[in-house]
């Protein structure tokens, strides 16, 4: 596990975010970046590693490519498996995870296929050692992870651990929380830039004004946690600790960001979570309902992630709530523009007014759409509505 010498990885994201991710990687020092479905593949030698877990803010795990093998059957995988030097990866002392996910595999079962690659691990320990690693499922030092297609597969290492959308700031879930990945690729898909002013009207847990006010910052989101490379032979304490040092010198900018919500629960919640990333200060909060609260500044850039019925709330309530919102869209926030993140496709007939755009993106399995809406002067309302 050489320092220097160019491995490959794969960075997997939320779906819709791997054009962002390419850009961010690209500004990480990442070579040879190619954006597929779910992810992007790069190369880079570990101080590339080091900089993507710690720098990405769209990155979901950053996985380091260890096999590749063409298989047809469940003993084909394990014994491509089995061909990798595990115990030159890491240590007995570590416990374990394997996870399998295929695309047009001919295996029938995903569980067997996950336990053959974990008793080829095993193996090749108890063969090289004498004894096996322990198997830990809910908080292990190591996770393998195997994705197979149709005829090839690919064994990885996750340099990540935990998924990189845990901050490690995080004290409350609120209702229903946006994984902090794609609040900031939100946040990214409406262009904002920390001189203009920022307003999430419906913030929860305040989400959207973390990841913002970390951008506007130069907060390396990875800067409050720990990885999984650090428990693999051959990591490098002094680069990495080199990296995160280069990565707290970065630009600092004061932004304009302000959020209410009308619960007084979901503020506190939000108060907490902005005190526990360290960027209270550049947020301003109060109770206010969405439908009536003025905008903070003549112009700037609303995001706001409304209920909808996969979350909560009956189709007729939002049925009923969405003509309000359009209607008070209009009404106090002339100048701005507003950016809707839903599930719910009904929304922009709703809403009775026209996007400028619609961006496709997934809230894990969901489908969802960015919607953006320029609050001009006059109406964007098409005719006969």
């Amino acid at each position: 596990m050489s320092s220097s010498r160019s491995e490959a990885f794969f960075a997997s994201s939320p779906r819709g975010l791997e054009p962002l991710l390419e850009e961010e990687l690209h500004a990480l020092g990442a070579q040879e970046v190619r954006g597929v479905a779910g992810g992007v593949a790069f190369r880079g030698d570990w101080r590339t590693c080091y900089r993507a877990n710690l720098g990405s803010r769209i990155a979901s795990r950053v996985l380091w490519r260890v096999g590749e093998f063409p298989y047809r059957n469940e003993n084909d995988v394990y014994a491509a498996a089995k061909a990798i030097d595990w115990p030159g990866f890491f240590a007995l002392e570590n416990t374990i995870r394997v996870n399998v996910t295929a695309q047009k595999s001919p295996l029938k079962s995903l569980e067997f296929a996950t336990l053959r690659i974990k008793d080829a691990v095993c193996d090749r320990f108890r063969d090289a050692l004498g004894v096996r690693p322990d198997v830990e499922r809910a908080n292990p030092d190591v996770r393998v992870h195997a994705f197979l297609e149709a005829e090839r597969g690919t064994l990885y290492l996750d340099t990540s651990g935990e998924p990189l959308f845990k901050r490690g700031w995080r004290t409350e879930q609120g209702e229903a929380p946006l994984r902090e990945n794609l609040a900031a690729g939100i946040v990214m898909l409406t262009g904002w830039r920390p001189g203009v002013p920022l307003l999430d009207p419906m913030c929860g847990g305040g989400t959207f004004l973390v990841e913002a006010a970390a951008m506007a910052r130069g907060r390396a989101p990875g800067a409050k946690r720990s990885f999984g490379f650090e428990k693999l032979k051959g990591f490098d304490e002094k680069a990495f600790q080199k990296t995160k040092h280069e990565s707290e010198n970065q630009e600092q900018q004061t932004p304009q960001l302000f959020g209410s919500d009308n619960d007084p629960e979901a503020l506190k919640a939000a108060r907490r979570n902005l005190a526990a990333a360290g960027v209270e200060r550049w947020v301003t909060l109060e109770q206010a309902d969405v439908l009536a609260r003025s905008a903070p500044a003549p112009s700037g850039v609303m995001i706001m992630n409304p209920p909808y019925g996969e979350r909560m709330g009956t189709p007729e309530e939002l049925a009923a709530f969405y003509p309000k919102l359009g209607d008070a869209l209009k009404k106090n926030f002339a100048g701005w523009r507003c950016f809707i993140f839903t599930a719910d496709l009904r929304l922009p007939k709703l809403i009775r007014l026209e996007p400028s755009a619609r961006t496709p993106l997934w809230n894990g399995a969901l489908e969802c759409r960015l919607y953006e809406f320029e609050m001009v002067a006059g109406s964007r309302r098409k005719p006969g509505r």
